[in-house]
């Protein structure tokens, strides 16, 4: 044994702690000079146990693999031989320069080939780190590619820690996709997960540090509490949902900023992923890499094609996948309402008054008199109600209740009064739609109504409620003053087949990320946002991958009888019509305004509106984008480029087992004392073939990594209790289909489905690699004609990441440990089991004698896999070190661009930014070897 000097231990490698073995699962160098070292417990004590360790505290040392000990396998079929080397290789981190899918695709949903060519290009190896800008529009499954990603990262040793930023409203939803779909458990920060903390953690312990992978609001997350806690914490990866959000001089924007600065990789994700500013995609640029904006704030544009990814509905790479799984979107209904008596005295006076007064000034006192009669008219449009709320409102915080604006606001809230009470067109054009599509009382039809304003929404909820005959639970409503835990139970509600809910009115809250199109295919806009952007984001609820009816939007137009028709019918038609011809020709209608802003979007359709500037000026036909060569037509070059990432090679189980199952099946029967019977500390396992089921009784130690699961759905799946596991993709979807059906009342399926990255696979490599004491290896006769060590070697960079890996046969012609030994290499551990002869369990004869003999071939072993192993991964490392001097030398380039500029304070602070990529860059250099024998393997015929 050798003590840690200046190089750590590398990843796959075991070292010996306070005299306990641990295996190393990653490095990362501290700022005095000295390591950490991350490890997971190997023997007896310390078996399941996750640490980390200084090398400026501990004593950390190396076990010499060339002084490694052989020891009989005497099991059935050499049994645990086969579970070692199937734990060591699910331990073993697959090099980042590996350019296909390992984990991926083997979770529980349907990848399509455009979901992969994100994820490749995401992961690319010329990519300095994982770092991308998911910017594809709505419906296209960002979540998946999300979770591909995160999946694949894992298993390359760069997702130990995650953290995962949402709106609050899709919390669950994300925990739900990641834990069901990729078997990744995430502790969910809401309202009742902080609650929880607090119940365990001391008041100043820092939750991040106590979480390894989380999931939390962007609301919660930007609180000063939290900042001092982030600035102490690095992560794997990052990923920020919605990340239009986090721009711009905000508590978001300074979120944002800290936490792309302490992860590794940072995955973005939007359908509106920029405000039309430069500037302001810049700063989401600049972000996920530095350099690729210049000093000057210019956008490189071929890097960012290589960090953004942006396909639509109908882009060509999608279209042909998408299929039947997406029905096409119907023609838009646009119903014009001609307004009752009351909506049209109501629609007068505001054009009277407050819009077009013939004194030319509206009664309005505050600042801005242009803007505040054009908010009375959005009131208006949505319903009496918010008119009443937003008239009232005013009213109130004026100082003189006797003023001019005060009886005009009074006259107003009288009005409005009445129509409240009196008949609305618009109402009754809502309500005859309804029956109309079959939505009532003991009908399965199911819709979605989007408001812009709260009081809208309850004065829809209390007369559809009344007019339609449906009882109280069977409409819900959603809005943004609803907690985090309330909004996520009414869209989890909605989902199930099972929910009671038949009308779902909300407003822009469930606009962003929520999926409604499971159970529904009906959307209503009741009131027209005046932004093309956030018709589209209502409109992708239910439009979008998965939808198997085709999507039916209905658009409500009152058609007051006035003068200057407030609203003009003409202008929001024309408006809902151009959103239609944007989705199917580019799948993103923001380009057409290129404000790329809600807000900004809304005030220049109500300059429209009051005839101040032309429709055609405001609003671009499809037929323009992209002609313009500015910035706002960036995105619509984005849409025409192409992926530049090929679909990746898909990885098969190239280890000893064949199936997830196998692999646990035999490590259970191999450490019950006696199969099918309870284990001492409390596992039982129960396969149902027929069934495609396995049920498993935890383990205490088991139970502990399912905790940060929902408390509910451990309640009432009794997870910790019986796990019930599908062992096939088609048994688990059918159990996901199954949670959503008749009779369930949470999404959250009874069995779930027993992936690669299954909390209960990691349990069973844990186990498995127990089956050896310290410094030992397995001995096994085999159909070979001479002894024959299998190794594995690995290069690994200096952050202790695995760049290459290759298994190594080394066979020992002529018998004797000192005669010229022959290497041969493997890329995988199946090619080289199965040179050996041993790729499937086969009858154990009887275990090897003579273990001192047998134990003298692994010194020369070593010593040749080492010198063999130079030659093989000669060429990665030289591709390696090339790719990452040519990173080096852009950042060089940049920075002596920003020579002139350095006076400047913001491009100083850029200027440390891009330094960091450099420093980035020299530790993803290849810097260590590693060889350690697994196996020694004598021909069958031989007395040893």
């Amino acid at each position: 044994m050798s003590q840690v000097e200046g190089a750590p231990p590398a990843p796959g490698s075991v070292v010996l702690v306070r005299d306990e073995e641990w295996l190393v699962t990653r490095t990362e160098r501290a700022d005095d000079g000295e390591w950490f070292v991350s490890a997971q417990g190997v023997s007896e004590l310390v078996r399941d146990t996750e640490a980390i360790f200084s090398t400026a505290l501990e004593d950390v040392q190396h076990l010499d693999p060339a002084a490694a000990q052989v020891v009989a396998d005497d099991s059935p079929g050499h049994r645990r031989s086969r579970l070692w080397l199937e734990a060591m290789a699910r331990k073993t981190a697959v090099p980042i320069t590996d350019p296909s899918l390992t984990v991926a695709t083997q979770g529980l949903a349907d990848f399509l080939p455009y979901q992969l060519a994100a994820v490749r290009k995401a992961l690319a190896p010329e990519n300095l780190r994982p770092r991308i800008l998911l910017a594809d529009a709505v419906g296209l499954g960002k979540t998946l590619e999300i979770g591909m990603i995160l999946a694949e990262l894992v298993r390359r040793g760069r997702g130990e820690r995650i953290l995962v930023v949402t709106p609050r409203h899709v919390l669950e939803q994300m925990q739900f996709e990641l834990w069901t779909r990729f078997a990744l458990p995430f502790v969910r920060l809401d309202s009742l997960g902080i609650q929880r903390i607090r119940q365990k953690l001391p008041g100043n312990r820092n939750p991040f540090a106590y979480f390894k992978r989380a999931i939390i609001s962007i609301d919660t997350l930007k609180s000063d509490r939290y900042i001092s806690h982030l600035r102490k914490q690095h992560w794997d990866a990052v990923v920020i949902d919605e990340s239009h959000n986090v721009t711009g001089a905000s508590q978001n924007n300074r979120l944002a900023r800290l936490l792309s600065t302490r992860t590794d990789a940072l995955i973005l994700a939007s359908a509106t992923p920029h405000n039309g500013r430069k500037e302001s995609f810049a700063e989401l640029i600049r972000m996920l890499e530095p350099s690729a904006v210049t000093p000057e704030g210019e956008l490189v544009e071929e890097e960012v094609k290589r960090l953004v990814i942006r396909r639509h509905r109908h882009s060509e790479e999608v279209a042909s996948y998408v299929g039947g799984d997406w029905a096409e979107r119907l023609s838009p209904d646009n119903r014009v309402v001609k307004a009752s008596a009351i909506e049209n005295e109501i629609a007068r006076e505001l054009d009277e008054t407050w819009v077009h007064p013939a004194a030319g000034q509206s009664p309005y006192s505050g600042a801005n008199s242009a803007l505040f009669p054009w908010t009375l008219v959005k009131a208006f449009l949505s319903s009496p109600a918010a008119l009443l709320a937003s008239a009232t409102d005013r009213r109130k915080r004026l100082a003189d209740p006797d003023s001019r604006e005060a009886e005009a606001l009074k006259r107003l809230e009288s009005l409005a009064q009445r129509g409240l009470m009196e008949p609305t067109a618009k109402y009754a054009a809502l309500r005859d739609h309804l029956r109309e599509i079959g939505v009532g009382k003991g009908k399965p039809t199911r819709v979605v109504i989007f408001a812009e304003r709260v009081p809208t929404l309850q004065f829809l909820r209390e007369r559809l409620c009344a007019d339609l005959k449906l009882n109280a639970d069977e409409i819900a409503v959603l809005h943004g003053g609803l907690t985090d835990t309330e909004q996520q139970s009414v869209v989890e509600s909605f989902k199930l087949e099972s929910s009671p809910i038949r009308v779902l009115v909300t407003g822009d809250v469930a606009s962003e990320g929520v999926n409604l199109h499971l159970q529904c295919h009906h959307l209503v806009h009741y009131d027209i946002p005046w932004s093309l952007i956030r018709i589209q984001q209502r409109n992708g609820r239910i439009d979008r991958y998965g939808q198997k009816h085709s999507p039916r939007i209905t658009t409500l137009l009152l058609d007051p009888d006035v003068q200057n028709s407030l609203g003009d019918l003409r202008v929001l038609t024309r408006l809902m019509e151009r959103e239609h011809e944007a989705h199917k020709a580019l799948g993103d209608s923001a380009s057409l305004m290129g404000k790329h802003d809600v807000k900004t979007e809304e005030d220049e359709i109500r300059k429209v509106l009051a005839g101040q500037q032309r429709f055609e000026d405001t609003v671009r036909s499809v037929a323009e984008i992209g002609q313009g060569g500015d910035f706002d037509d960036l995105f619509a070059r984005l849409l025409d480029a192409p992926t530049n990432a090929p679909t990746p090679d898909l990885a098969t189980h190239a280890t000893a087992y064949d199936r997830d199952l196998d692999f646990l099946s035999d490590t259970l029967d191999e450490v019950l004392e006696t199969p099918g019977l309870p284990w001492p500390d409390g596992v039982s396992w129960k396969p149902q073939p027929t069934h495609q089921i396995v049920d498993l009784e935890p383990s205490p130690d088991l139970r502990r990594r399912l905790e940060v699961l929902p408390q509910s759905y451990i309640k009432d799946r009794q997870v910790t209790e019986r796990l019930r596991l599908a062992t096939t993709t088609a048994r688990g979807s059918a159990a996901l289909a199954a949670a959503r059906g008749p009779g369930q009342h949470t999404l959250w399926p009874e069995a779930h489905y027993l992936s690669p990255l299954h909390p209960v696979v990691e349990w069973a490599a844990d186990r498995a690699l127990a089956q050896l004491g310290r410094n030992q290896v397995f001995g096994m006769r085999g159909p070979v004609e001479h002894v024959s060590v299998l190794l594995q070697g690995t290069l690994t960079n200096r952050r202790g990441q695995v760049v290459a890996a290759s298994f190594v046969v080394v066979q020992f012609v002529g018998g004797a440990p000192d005669r010229l030994p022959l290497p041969e290499a493997h890329a995988t551990l199946r090619s080289a089991l199965e040179r050996l002869g041993i790729a499937v369990a086969h009858v154990n004869t009887g275990p090897v004698a003579e273990l001192t003999e047998l134990t003298a071939y692994v010194a020369p072993a070593v010593k040749q896999a080492r010198t063999f192993l130079s030659t093989v991964v000669s060429a990665i490392e030289a591709a390696t070190s090339e790719r990452v001097s040519s990173w080096a030398e852009r950042v060089q380039r940049w920075d002596h661009a920003a020579d002139s500029l350095a006076q400047r304070s913001e491009v100083r602070d850029r200027r440390a930014l891009v330094a960091g990529e450099k420093e980035i860059a020299e530790s993803l250099l290849p810097d260590q070897r590693l060889v350690r024998p697994l196996l020694v393997v004598v021909p069958k015929g031989e007395q040893r």
